[in-house]
């Protein structure tokens, strides 16, 4: 799943993110969504987040545990 919709993220979720630093190289940074920082319900290059280590980031991936 994709992280383009607000309503698709939530605190706690694992999610990839690509840094602002490496959205030429598209590198993903994995981790826990701490807080929702975009207030649109969508965006076309993923909902920005910061994460619980401190990096903020826009959403690539959502991570299914199921």
């Amino acid at each position: 799943m994709d992280g383009t919709n607000r309503e698709d993220i939530s605190p706690g979720l694992e999610v990839r993110i690509v840094l602002k630093k490496d959205q030429r190289s598209g590198k993903l940074t994995e981790g826990i969504v701490e807080k929702l920082l975009t207030k649109s319900p969508y965006h076309p290059h993923g909902i920005k987040v910061r994460l619980e280590s401190g990096d903020v980031g826009r959403v690539k991936e959502i991570i299914d545990n199921d």
